[in-house]
């Protein structure tokens, strides 16, 4: 089993960055993919990036350009990096961690995008 906390979720206006980080523990090893996913008000919950255990890769073509998604293994945690940040990507992040199909998240952080 992996437990996930993210951190980072703020208040920024539009043309901002934010960085976000999902910490892992538990049965990290076994990790296949991780990624972020984001849920706006009355939306259904969408895929933003993810990154495979070989580092690959994968964006939503809405952040493609501006957000990177990356990970550093020694400290078993996964960032997001969002640049040029729109009103339209507010919305409460949650980190995901798969394993062998099987979906863990996190608790999830609030990113709003002032206009």
């Amino acid at each position: 089993q992996v437990q996930l906390v993210e951190s980072g979720g703020d208040l920024v206006q539009a043309g901002g960055s934010l960085r976000l980080s999902c910490k892992a523990s538990g049965s990290i090893w076994r990790i296949n993919v991780m990624g972020w996913y984001r849920q706006a008000p009355g939306k259904e919950r969408e895929l933003v990036a993810s990154i495979t255990s070989g580092g690959n890769t994968n964006y939503a073509d809405s952040v493609k350009g501006r957000f990177t998604i990356s990970r550093d293994y020694l400290k078993s945690t996964v960032y997001l990096q969002m640049n040029s940040l729109k009103p339209e990507d507010t919305a409460v992040y949650y980190c995901n961690a798969r394993v062998y199909g099987l979906d863990s998240w996190g608790q999830g952080t609030q990113v709003t995008v002032s206009s």
